[in-house]
């Protein structure tokens, strides 16, 4: 039985590529990245920013965003953005709006848009960020 080479290409060109999917699952490369623990968005944080210390913060219940404050009263959004965590410190530009138990923040920027977080009581979240936006007056 003669077997056509395009067959045969295609055969091993398929086994190769289950055999790199295989490996790449048992070294458990790949997968979206979550915010699981303090460790987690303290080093985010300080990664977005260097010298962010997070005092308070709020993580979304998929994992992937989050909201921290630190001790100067600065809040910063982290999201998933791609298979790597980016952030902003909320200025005045950003507002946010809680409808329920979700949050909808935008920080003012077009191309990072707007974050979804839902979370436990979002309402002093969206008083605090939309306080940022206001004049100050002395």
């Amino acid at each position: 039985m003669d077997i056509p080479p395009l067959l045969l290409q295609t055969a091993g060109s398929l086994a190769a590529i289950l055999a790199l999917a295989g490996l790449a699952w048992w070294l458990k490369l790949g997968g979206a990245p979550v915010l699981v623990g303090d460790n987690d968005i303290r080093r985010v944080a300080s990664e977005v920013e260097d010298g962010f210390e997070p005092l308070d913060w709020a993580v979304s219940q998929d994992h992937t965003a989050a909201l921290a404050r630190d001790a100067e009263g600065r809040i910063m959004l982290i999201r998933l953005h791609g298979n790597r965590f980016a952030g902003r410190i909320l200025g005045a530009k950003a507002g946010a709006r809680a409808a329920g138990d979700t949050l909808t923040v935008g920080c003012g920027e077009t191309w990072f848009g707007k974050t979804r977080l839902i979370i436990a009581n979002p309402n002093p979240w969206a008083e605090a960020i939309n306080r940022i936006s206001e004049p100050c007056h002395a």
